[in-house]
């Protein structure tokens, strides 16, 4: 198990960017696949990115291709989501999760660890 705690979030103007960052407690954070997801009032959760233990494999939603960029830092048991030209859809609360075992990276059921969530915010 893992703890996991999201920083960042905020109110940005559209065509800003933000890094979000999710800092995990516990040991052996290479051993993680770690993903984002977020989720828009009245709507599913849904995935965002993904990124391997080593960070060699990163995966993301076709639609944020581009705009959004995974990256982890091992050595301060941290994952980064880059976030740049953000819009008012961008809005929802981003959460980071952890998983230790094998799964379809995409959906949130294959996460056992998740972190609180952090608000973005982006104004029109």
């Amino acid at each position: 198990q893992v703890q996991l705690v999201e920083s960042g979030g905020g109110l940005v103007q559209a065509g800003g960017s933000l890094r979000l960052s999710c800092t995990a407690s516990g040991r052996s954070f290479n051993n993680y696949y770690m993903g984002w997801f977020r989720q828009a009032p009245g709507k599913e959760r849904e995935f965002v990115a993904a990124i391997s233990g080593s960070g060699g494999s990163t995966t993301y939603a076709n639609s944020l291709k581009g705009r959004f960029t995974i990256s982890r830092d091992n050595a301060k048991n941290t994952v980064y989501l880059r976030m740049n030209n953000l819009q008012p859809d961008d809005t929802a609360v981003y959460y980071c999760a952890a998983t230790n075992r094998g799964g379809y990276y995409i959906v949130p059921a294959s996460y056992e660890n998740w972190g609180q969530g952090t608000q973005v915010t982006v104004s029109s």
